[in-house]
């Protein structure tokens, strides 16, 4: 496993355990976020407090749940993660969820970009990736 790799795992880890200290541990001070529209906290965060803050949002809005890797993809310094998303919100009974991709940028072992793409396929082309199963 790479470095960029681990510091993915722990990471979501971090996030499944709720634990927004961790999550910033391996973020550039001028980290970036874009989260699409469509999504429920869509735009651009910029910088680790914005980040870390927009993280918690999302993650506060669970009752319970997990968003898991099940793949690792590299090209150069982007790392795309296929993930497995489970998840109840907050005052609902129904679980929800599903697989999509989050793509990232690594400088000098720091993460300075963090996008999320509904669809896997869109976080393959944006690395450069081709000729890849689509889970």
């Amino acid at each position: 496993m790479s470095i960029e790799t681990e510091a993915l795992e722990q990471f979501f880890a971090a996030i499944n355990r709720n634990d927004m200290q961790a999550i910033t541990k391996d973020f550039d001070p001028q980290i970036v976020r874009i989260e699409p529209e469509g999504f429920p906290t869509d735009g651009t965060y910029r910088g680790i407090a914005e980040v870390q803050e927009h993280v918690t949002k999302g993650r506060g809005s669970w009752a319970e749940g997990t968003c898991n890797p099940e793949k690792f993809l590299v090209n150069g310094d982007k790392v795309v993660v296929f993930l497995h998303a489970r998840v109840r919100k907050k005052g609902a009974t129904e679980w929800g969820g599903g697989r999509f991709a989050d793509g990232f940028v690594f400088r000098n072992g720091k993460i300075t970009q963090y996008l999320s793409f509904a669809e896997r396929a869109g976080a393959l082309k944006w690395a450069g990736i081709e000729d890849q199963e689509v889970l």
